[in-house]
Order: C-alpha cells, then structure tokens, then sequence
C-alpha cells in the first residue's frame, strides 16, 4: 500500500509550485483550508499532490502520527494513503493538483475505514 510522503521545503516560490505542477501533468486548483478540528484518518480515490502556500497546521500519517507542514511543504498523497489533516487555528492555502481532471471535491472526497482500521505490517 502507497504512504504518504511529505516533502519539507520543496519549493520556495508560486512559480517553482506551478513548475512542478506542469511537470507531473496534474491538474491544479486552490484550496483554502479554513479553522477546523482534526480530520479522521481517511483515504482518497484519486492521487493528489499539495502544495502548502501559506498558514501551518500538521498531518496525521498511516500511524496517526503528527508531522507539521507550513509554507515550502509538498504533499504527495497516493491513491488509497491513508492520513488526515491536523487542527487549523488559522487558515491554510494549499494548490491542489489531481492526477485525474475531476472535479476537486470529488477528488478530495474523503473515505473513511469500514470495521476495523487497515494494519500497515
């Protein structure tokens, strides 16, 4: 099973963001995460790549491990990665980009664990 990877300072500007985005010939979109509790630990059906823009918050990994992210931070999520966004006291900007061109919410549209949660041994 695919983890996700978080990649601390991968890019120090919109323009290196928008470079790598060409490149992996994803589809781009903004998305602004607003203040909000801890998400559930989920997956999603597409393969997304994200791009931390501004404000700081942290992601839960497979293990429900914090690992904090802030501006110059990408995220690649695979295809059934299982991980959640941490608390948001602010806001955080993020460019999303989708290997697949649906729209975003179906994209992002999170799925959770039916019965127990997946063991990653």
């Amino acid at each position: 099973m695919s983890k996700m990877v978080i990649e601390k300072g991968y890019f120090k500007s919109h323009g290196e963001v928008m470079e790598d985005v060409r490149d992996s010939g994803y589809w781009p979109t903004t998305y602004i995460s607003n203040k909000s509790p801890e998400l559930p630990i989920h997956y999603h059906d597409h393969d997304i790549i994200g791009y931390v823009m501004e404000g700081e918050t942290y992601l839960l990994d497979e293990n429900g491990e914090q690992v904090s992210v802030g501006p110059g931070d990408r995220l690649v999520i695979p295809k059934g990665a299982w991980h959640a966004e941490g608390e948001v006291t602010d806001r955080v900007v993020y460019i999303v980009s989708l290997r697949d061109p649906v729209p975003l919410i179906e994209g992002i549209l999170p799925r959770e664990p039916k019965g127990p949660f997946p063991s990653f041994d």
